[in-house]
């Protein structure tokens, strides 16, 4: 069967279905750990009040008490942007044999050049997911993530970290709750966010054992059988798995303090998938995406940051 030939452009609001997948679903988007700031263009002005008591004796004067401090934090976003070219005969026959019904996928691309977009949008938003957290601006293809700006932030709390286990996970993240500014205790949008590692070591450390004085069958007396990947929570906090967090890492903070920005509808935004047999005879075909996206925190005193 001959290749297809294949030549599909995107832009504007027109390239959304295919830039949304890249960077919506990273998985701490699509679960709603950060804020999403879509349609930033360049940047997004972000203003944080702080006041004094606002509350004083009454009198029949006017007496000023109210001493705000507006300040500002900008969330810019950065260009980036995908050129890459394949061998589309490698995609068709997997795509191809899909089709025919020999897979146990369901939701199937309903052609060619979808399947081909849909393969690279997963693995943007893979990156975009580990940009969110640990992202350095300095390096190719990321912008400064949340960790990178909570190091830079000397109002953010930091506490010491360490290599956890089943034995210590419990102490750990102790430590993080109890740095956590009374102020921001109890916020409904407050989250323990934290690298996969660490909740591996709780969910053991739950199940018991003798381990970390949990007794011995753990939680409902069912051992490590207790988990079914339900919620976890810590001392009454949710705890979000963020997937890109290095080792070691988590962050006490509330969904609304932390913003990720995208250029989701601008016009900047491109798509491309460009057949590259009626031009040159090969068998490649290339792959041009382009978007903009970035990263803040609100209000620094307002994050714990746990770190090696």
């Amino acid at each position: 069967m001959a290749e297809p030939q294949i030549t599909t452009t995107y832009a504007g609001e027109y390239a959304g279905k295919y830039i949304s997948a890249a960077l919506l679903s990273a998985p701490t988007i699509e679960g709603g750990g950060v804020t999403v700031l879509p349609n930033i263009k360049y940047k997004e002005v972000l203003q944080v009040v702080d006041t004094a008591d606002l509350l004083s004796d009454a009198t029949c004067d006017f007496t000023d008490t109210a001493d705000i401090d507006l300040t500002e934090k900008v969330l810019e976003v950065e260009d980036f942007q995908v050129n890459s070219q394949i061998c589309k005969s490698q995609f068709h026959n997997t795509w191809q044999s899909q089709e025919m019904g020999f897979s146990a996928f369901d939701d199937l691309p309903k052609s060619f050049s979808d399947y081909i977009l849909g393969y690279y949008a997963a693995k943007v938003a893979a990156k975009v997911e580990t940009n969110i957290w640990e992202g350095v601006n300095a390096n190719p293809g990321e912008f400064d993530g949340l960790v990178t700006l909570a190091l830079a932030d000397a109002t953010v709390v930091d506490v010491t970290g360490t290599a956890v286990d089943a034995a210590n996970i419990i102490d750990e993240m102790g430590k993080i709750v109890d740095a956590i500014p009374t102020e921001v205790y109890g916020s409904d949008d407050l989250k323990l966010y934290v690298s996969s590692n660490m909740a591996r070591a709780y969910i053991r450390a739950l199940g018991g054992f003798a381990a970390a004085g949990l007794g011995a069958n753990g939680t409902d007396n069912k051992g490590t059988q207790w988990y079914t990947n339900g919620q976890l929570s810590f001392d009454g906090l949710p705890i979000f798995v963020a997937n890109g967090l290095d080792d070691n890492t988590a962050m006490a903070a509330q969904t609304s303090n932390l913003y990720f920005g995208c250029s989701l509808l601008s016009d900047t935004q491109e798509v491309r998938l460009i057949d590259m047999s009626p031009i040159d005879g090969s068998q490649n075909c290339r792959i041009i995406m382009r978007m903009s996206m970035g990263a803040q925190i609100g209000i620094g005193a307002n994050v714990v940051l746990y770190h090696v």
